[in-house]
Parts: C-alpha cells; sequence; structure tokens
C-alpha cells in the first residue's frame, strides 16, 4: 500500500516539476519579443525535449546583445562628409521618390547615412577577388583591416597570412578579426607567425565555455571586410578558402565581391572598428584616437552614390532585411535577387509575389544543391507559391552558387554577405553596399544574365517524387530557425 501511494506522489511531483519547468521557460523566452512562430517554435522545442532542449535554448536561443556604436568615430565619419552631402542634395532632386525613401529607411535603421565612391568594381569569382585583395594589401602604408566569417588555413589562406606577415614586418598595423565558429580550424601554429609579426587577431564570440555567462554561439559575425589605408574596401560573398578559388578547385564555389574606393570606405571603416572593439574589449578611446587622420582620411566626393548598411542582433530593426523588402517593392521595371540560401519570411515573400504581379520581371537565381540539405529543400517549398504569381525561378546547375545580390531596374544594386533568410537578416552580424545609379546596376545584371546560361529554369508542373515533396514541405516548418 505504501508503494503505489509514493508512486503517486512521485508523478504528483513530478507533473508539477514538469509543469513548473514548462511556465519558467515559457516566460523567459516570451519576454524576448521575437517572432510568434519563432516563439512558439521554442517553446514547443523546450516541451518534447526538456533537459537536450534547455540546453539547445541555452548555447543557441535568442538573446539581447549590446554592442557600443563609436559615436566619436561615427561624428567624425559624418563631419567629413560635406562634399558627399552636398552633392547628395543636388543628386536627390533627380532621383525617383523611391531611391529617396530607400536612402532614408536605411540611415534611420543603421544609422550610416548616403556617402559616395569614386569607383566601384564588380569581381566575379574568388580568384579576380583574391587578386585584387592581394594587390591592395601590397599597396598598403599604414594599416590593414580585415574581418572575415571564414579563413581557411589552406593555399589562399596561407599565402594571405604571409602576405599580412610580410606588411606587418615592414611598418603597416594588420588587424584581423575572424568569427571563432567560422574559422575555427585556425589554429595557434597557424597564427604563431602572425603573432611573432605583431598582427593583432582577435575572435569574435569565442565558442569555448566559461568566456560568458551564457555562450552566444549562434550570433555570428557573417562580415566580410578588407579596409586598406581607409581608401579602398572590399566586402561581398567571398571568405578566404580554397572553395571559392577555381585555380585551386575546379568546383569552387560561384561567387562575386566588390571593390570600393572613395568616401564610402569610411563606413566599412567604421563597421569594423567597431567590432573590433566589441570583440576585443579595446577601449573606445583608444580605437578612434590611434592615427584617426589614417582611419578616416579625408577624401574627395565621387560621382557614386553608395550606402552602407548593416544588421545585426544588437539591433530589432533588420535594417538589411527592410532595404531588400523596400528594394523590391520599389521596382518598376525588373527586380533579380541571387542567393545561395532562399528561406524567405512574410515580408520578403509577399514584396516578390507582389512585384510580379504587378508586372515586374522578378528573377530567383538559387543554386539546385546548396551546402545544407535542409534549406535546399526549405527553399523548393516556396517555388510553386513563387511561379504562380509570376516569379521566374532559375536553379544554378554548375557549381555552389554563392553571390548574394539584387538588381533593381537600372538605378539600384545590392551586394553583400547576407542570404536571404532568417538566420542573415536577424541572427548573424551582416554589411552590404547599395549602389544608386546605373554604376553597378548594369554590370551586376550582366552578371546575372551571364550566370543563367549555366541554370536551369524551375517549371510549376516538374515531376516531383512523394518523398521529395513531404520531406521540402517539412523543411519548411524550420524555416523560422534556419
Amino acid at each position: 500500500m505504501i508503494l503505489p501511494q509514493l508512486s503517486q506522489e512521485w508523478k504528483t511531483g513530478l507533473s508539477l516539476a514538469w509543469s513548473g519547468y514548462i511556465a519558467v521557460l515559457s516566460i523567459w523566452i516570451v519576454l524576448q519579443k521575437r517572432a510568434p512562430v519563432s516563439t512558439m517554435s521554442w517553446i514547443l522545442s523546450m516541451a518534447l525535449l526538456p533537459f537536450a532542449g534547455f540546453l539547445v535554448y541555452y548555447f543557441l536561443g535568442p538573446q539581447r546583445l549590446k554592442k557600443q556604436r563609436l559615436k566619436r568615430l561615427r561624428s567624425r565619419a559624418i563631419a567629413q562628409a560635406p562634399a558627399d552631402i552636398a552633392l547628395l542634395r543636388e543628386g536627390a532632386e533627380k532621383a525617383p521618390p523611391a531611391l529617396r525613401h530607400m536612402a532614408a529607411l536605411s540611415t534611420a535603421a543603421c544609422g550610416i547615412p548616403v556617402s559616395s565612391a569614386t569607383d566601384v568594381q564588380l569581381l566575379s569569382g574568388g580568384a579576380r577577388t583574391f587578386d585584387a585583395i592581394f594587390e591592395a594589401v601590397r599597396a598598403a602604408r599604414h594599416h590593414v583591416h580585415l574581418e572575415y566569417y571564414i579563413f581557411e588555413p589552406d593555399r589562399i589562406g596561407t599565402a594571405l597570412r604571409d602576405l599580412l606577415i610580410e606588411r606587418a614586418q615592414q611598418g603597416v598595423t594588420v588587424r584581423l578579426l575572424l568569427d571563432a565558429l567560422g574559422s575555427k580550424r585556425i589554429g595557434r601554429k597557424f597564427m604563431a607567425p602572425m603573432h611573432a609579426a605583431g598582427i593583432h587577431v582577435a575572435l569574435f564570440h569565442d565558442t569555448r565555455i566559461g568566456r560568458r555567462l551564457r555562450p552566444v554561439t549562434n550570433y555570428r559575425t557573417h562580415r566580410k571586410i578588407v579596409v586598406c589605408d581607409g581608401h579602398v574596401g572590399f566586402t561581398g560573398g567571398v571568405n578566404i578558402t580554397d572553395e571559392e578559388d577555381r585555380r585551386t578547385q575546379p568546383d569552387a564555389y560561384h561567387d562575386v565581391h566588390l571593390r570600393i574606393e572613395g568616401s564610402a570606405v569610411r563606413w566599412l571603416q567604421t563597421t569594423f572598428l567597431e567590432d573590433w572593439s566589441y570583440a576585443t574589449g579595446e577601449s573606445a578611446r583608444r580605437v578612434v584616437d590611434e592615427s584617426l587622420e589614417h582611419m578616416l582620411p579625408r577624401m574627395t566626393a565621387g560621382e557614386i552614390p553608395t550606402q552602407i548598411v548593416t544588421s545585426g542582433p544588437d539591433s530589432p530593426l533588420e535594417a538589411i532585411h527592410r532595404m531588400h523588402v523596400e528594394a523590391i517593392h520599389s521596382a518598376s521595371q525588373r527586380a533579380w535577387l541571387t542567393t545561395p540560401y532562399f528561406v524567405p519570411g512574410e515580408p520578403a515573400l509577399m514584396a516578390l509575389t507582389s512585384a510580379a504581379l504587378r508586372g515586374v520581371d522578378v528573377r530567383l537565381l538559387v543554386p539546385r544543391r546548396s551546402d545544407s540539405a535542409i534549406v535546399s529543400a526549405a527553399a523548393r517549398s516556396y517555388y510553386d507559391e513563387l511561379i504562380t504569381a509570376g516569379v521566374k525561378v532559375w536553379e544554378y546547375k554548375a557549381r555552389m552558387l554563392h553571390s548574394k545580390t539584387l538588381v533593381v531596374d537600372d538605378h539600384c544594386a545590392m551586394i553583400g554577405t547576407a542570404n536571404f533568410d532568417n538566420r542573415s537578416f536577424r541572427l548573424n552580424f551582416e554589411v552590404m553596399a547599395v549602389v544608386y545609379g546605373p554604376a553597378l546596376a548594369r554590370p551586376l545584371a550582366a552578371q546575372f544574365e551571364t550566370d543563367l546560361h549555366s541554370a536551369a529554369s524551375v517549371r510549376l508542373n516538374r515531376p516531383q517524387t512523394f518523398p521529395r515533396r513531404l520531406g521540402d514541405a517539412v523543411a519548411r516548418l524550420f524555416s523560422p530557425l534556419l
């Protein structure tokens, strides 16, 4: 009689403990004030996986991050742009209202105003990108700043490391900021010669337990930034890895990058220095005061309106996401999107289908097979909805497509590090260059049409097996978490 009574007491106790566990975790998650679908997904995960789910949420769940903006640095960057402002005010009178609205939106969302460039060059492929970066590094006389998600200790990574060592030994200040997860293969042996040469190396969000009370494993810097002497900057999709270089691997990723000259580079510089200060804990005053005239050199205004846009989990405004949606809504002739990972939220999906329904030439280019099977499956689940609305969907067949670009009419082109998915728009630290006018829109549109020669159009009534259709539909359920 005693044993059944104890068993029932244990059952009651366990039920109460379970209810309390779910209630506390639900309150914890709800107070994050995230998207309802994402919030419910996490709560259900906690309920179904009591202990494993808690660990997953502890290490990968949403957190509120604060990253200091170097106010003095930003003020200096704005103060040095009177020529840009005068040029852009003159151009704004001729610009379509949609462009003015986009520029204002981006400025409000991420705090970076429209600037200008004297030259923008589209670099197609890793080989051209690496050659251009190496050339700029060799020409640097004061400093080289680099920030990368992936930096591999392979052929191209070793070559760049050795060049950085050479420049450091010749008196050039080199700072290298690497994402701790994306560049996890970089070890002490590889970095030892850099330290010996005086190169400053830092890891963004170190994943080792004990570094923080609660690790921020899920929030990575996905940015690719190079700044040389404050005059030349690079950003785009190309990481430092042989997987991006066809000279080493014939099946290397197909990707594009952007080289910028002119005053817009100051905003790539500002972004890097803020990330550096955040990752290293180095005082803002030291970062700002050190050779500021070299960090933000005075430059004459260019003729190409250019805006650097940043986003990350430290801001709920999702500037890059908003800019994509706003740009697509502004399209009157074409909106051509290239992305390796296509998992849109409702606003982005609505923008694409609405543009197609009103007669805009909307095209989507994605890889036939990406390096993530579940993301590829989730992307396929949107095809029918897109095609029915008039969006033309193409799958790149030749290799893994890694480009992240958007061309709107002849007046706007975007290229950067952000994929068209929830992770890039909300979880990663990303950066993007928006170039207004035809200077980048036309060559990027030409690149898009060239890429279509290696792609196949997706038809509405294409043959699909039941397991494939079911797998795609199930993968879509995980869209809020991808």
